[in-house]
């Protein structure tokens, strides 16, 4: 079957006095966000059957790697319970399901006490896709608020039961729609803040509901007027105050109101000012803010709650060029600190005396002591105000994703549970390594790597290298059990940090955005060339992925070498970056100017985004294999990006390697929804990998006791 050819339809335009030429334009259904256009959607479909079509001689190898991913995850999966309240919560899998229930039951009783408050598989029975946004239970444990989307358009419908009627599935009230993520609820019991999303899919506004008063009624909390800020809600660790935050990726403003008394007038913390960051929460009688007011890697204040502007601020623990400061969470007496020291996650515990001082004196710190030297840790899920214990998530490269609570008395890590792989897993099976990689500009780039035992640094062995790069998002080194079916058939996985992510601090992050973006695309080429120098792979043997920044950053490497890569899989890319960003009226165009820059009005932002877009500098050449995704209905990257991507390297690529699209007509950003779905998705861009590596052998190691 021959690829589908599109039709070009000359369009251009003048910005900056350069003419720019897209003739697949018409790709941009005029229609959007809906899809409806006859010619678009059967283009669409053609690359959708070319792709079904070239996978079919590997369909064996897919089921093959989708079974094997599928024994890695037990069937019937729960998780922790944690504590909110006067009860426990917990989701568990039934088997062969692809969507969890979510129970709970009372702290005096037990788990055979535990009542159904969300059935995941009952909501999405009637729908090909189906995501929930959240979920917020009323502070006297009666009322459940919760959203969900049933197309991956991330506009998600909030509905509302009463988990003690007689009927705890009837819902009250009339569903709220054009909302996104979880309500809050207030300390009234009656009511919620929500949020709505506008016609371009941004979050400007707050309303507040009461349970029986008629939606269209609601009064709006606040509204944003700004058209490159997103609004977001929350609510204190104290649980005494709801907090709008509203910002760009570089810029905060924080708003607070009593949660007793959800209608007040909110109360500023301090105003927007371009490039101050901050997020608050409270403790006691004072509020605790992460800013980076002063310091580039932040630094962690508190003021009294009746004055919280930043003239009163005290500061509490200071960032610096090693001690990157990530999050926080003000118990009432104790202070935990996320951070990251040179790049490795830690936990800081600061203890207070108790009494019921607000602004009482630090009595005592430390960090908690983890089993191994490259691992990353994440606050779990910590909903009570006095706990004895922390909850947290740890992982590494070869270590399943750990739960554990932290006892603050006896300094103890407490294991509550492993990921198991029914299939069997044996950590002494693979090796990981830290390493670092010298970039051109002297830049040193670190790259987490894992491989299996016995392993052949001879520059001859397949490697498959991720990175995404951009937003100040740090890749942890973290275990992934569908990652085995590469390693058991002989590969290495390396993660490249490169700048863009915040990995190494704010800097990091800084210097690859903006008129420093290249930095990130010469980071991974330069990682890529580290580890073929090295021996751990060879050119041609080298897979890479991305996904959205991510699979931008694979458009721009591929342009840049394309004799690296013997494999290319990107993900809903934004590759169209030129375009995007000279279209005010898209989603995330306005929020998304301080990343990559405003080239409407600033010619050196056209210019530099001009000179990377990969869209844009395609050019008639040999390039490595590659599959592209597309989600249909998603709002951050949208279709015709990567759909006009490969039909313009169509008519531009000189070899016969396979160049494939596919859209997924039911989904938005994150591809199929399901457990099982969102794993064939994965086993399908595996056996393209190794298709293309020549590498479609049968899995296997040796015993651990072997040489």
């Amino acid at each position: 079957m021959n690829p589908p050819i599109a039709k070009r339809v000359p369009h251009t335009r003048v910005v900056h006095g350069v003419t720019l030429e897209d003739p697949y334009a018409w790709l941009e259904d005029k229609h959007y966000p809906e899809v409806s256009d006859p010619e678009i959607l059967a283009y669409l479909q053609a690359e959708n059957d070319y792709f079904q079509a070239w996978m079919k001689p590997h369909k064996q190898l897919v089921d093959t790697l989708f079974e094997e991913m599928k024994a890695r995850q037990k069937e019937d999966d729960a998780s922790v319970p944690f504590r909110e309240g006067d009860f426990y919560y917990q989701w568990h899998y039934e088997s062969g399901a692809q969507y969890p229930i979510w129970c709970r039951w009372p702290l005096t009783g037990s788990e055979k006490d535990r009542q159904v408050i969300l059935n995941e598989p009952e909501l999405a029975s009637n729908s090909r896709f189906f995501r929930l946004g959240g979920f917020d239970v009323s502070p006297n444990g009666r009322f459940l608020a919760w959203s969900s989307d049933t197309d991956g358009s991330e506009r998600f419908t909030i509905h509302i039961r009463d988990l003690t009627a007689d009927d705890p599935a009837e819902l009250l009230d009339e569903p709220i729609t054009g909302s996104i993520g979880n309500p809050i609820w207030a300390n009234d019991n009656q009511t919620f803040y929500y949020r709505l999303v506008n016609d371009a899919w941004r979050p400007y506004q707050v309303k507040a509901h009461r349970l029986g008063d008629p939606i269209n009624l609601d009064p709006v909390v606040y509204e944003e007027q700004d058209e490159s800020f997103f609004v977001s809600i929350g609510k204190s660790q104290s649980e005494k105050y709801l907090f709008v935050n509203t910002g760009d990726h570089v810029t905060s403003e924080v708003y607070f109101v009593p949660a007793a008394t959800p209608r007040a007038p909110l109360t500023i913390v301090t105003p927007r000012r371009s490039g101050h960051e901050y997020q608050v929460d409270h403790r006691e009688d004072a509020f605790f803010i992460l800013t980076n007011d002063e310091v580039q890697n932040f630094r962690l204040v508190r003021t009294p709650e009746n004055l919280p502007a930043e003239d009163y601020w005290q500061e509490v623990v200071r960032g610096d060029t090693h001690h990157y400061l990530l999050g926080f969470i003000p118990f009432k007496n104790q202070l935990v600190i996320k951070e990251r020291l040179d790049g490795l996650a830690q936990i800081r515990i600061q203890s207070y005396p108790r009494d019921p001082e607000p602004l009482a004196d630090i009595i005592e710190e430390h960090f908690i002591q983890f089993p191994e030297a490259a691992y990353d840790v994440s606050l779990g899920v910590n909903a009570e105000y006095d706990p004895s214990q922390l909850r947290l998530t740890y992982e590494s490269m070869v270590t399943p994703v750990t739960v554990y609570d932290y006892d603050f008395t006896r300094r103890e890590l407490l294991v509550r549970k492993v990921q198991e792989i029914p299939s069997g897993y044996d950590s002494c099976q693979y090796h990981t390594e830290r390493l670092l990689a010298p970039a051109r500009d002297g830049a040193n780039v670190p790259v987490s790597i894992v491989y299996p035992k016995g392993f052949q640094k001879d520059g001859n062995q397949p490697l498959y290298l991720y990175a995404y790069g951009a937003y100040g998002h740090a890749v942890p080194p973290s275990f992934s059990p569908q990652r085995l079916s590469l390693l058991d058939r002989g590969f290495a996985f390396a993660i490249a940090h490169v700048r863009g992510g915040d990995d190494l601090g704010y800097r990091w992050y800084q210097d690859g955005k903006l008129g420093k973006r290249n930095n990130t695309f010469n980071d991974f080429v330069d990682v890529a060339r580290f580890l073929i120098h090295a021996g751990y792979t060879g050119a041609q043997r080298l897979a890479i992925a991305g996904g959205s920044a991510g699979g931008e950053l694979m458009g721009a490497v591929v342009n840049q070498a394309p004799e690296l890569w013997g494999a290319v899989a990107a993900h809903v890319p934004f590759v169209d970056v030129l375009n995007t960003m000279l279209n005010e009226t898209l989603p995330l165009t306005p929020i998304e100017w301080p990343e990559w820059g405003n080239p409407l009005k600033d010619k050196e932002a056209f210019e530099w985004i001009r000179s990377y877009s990969p869209y844009d500098n395609l050019k008639p050449g040999d390039y490595p294999p590659m599959l592209i995704t597309a989600g249909i209905n998603d709002p951050r990257v949208t279709y015709w990006e990567p759909a006009k991507y490969v039909a313009r390297l169509r008519t531009l690529k000189t070899d016969d390697n396979p160049l494939l699209l596919k859209t997924n007509m039911d989904a938005g950003h994150g591809g199929k929804s399901g457990r099982f779905d969102s794993l064939y998705e994965v086993a399908e861009e595996y056996a393209f990998m190794l298709s293309q590596l020549r590498s479609e052998v049968a899995p296997g190691h040796a015993a651990c006791g072997d040489g």
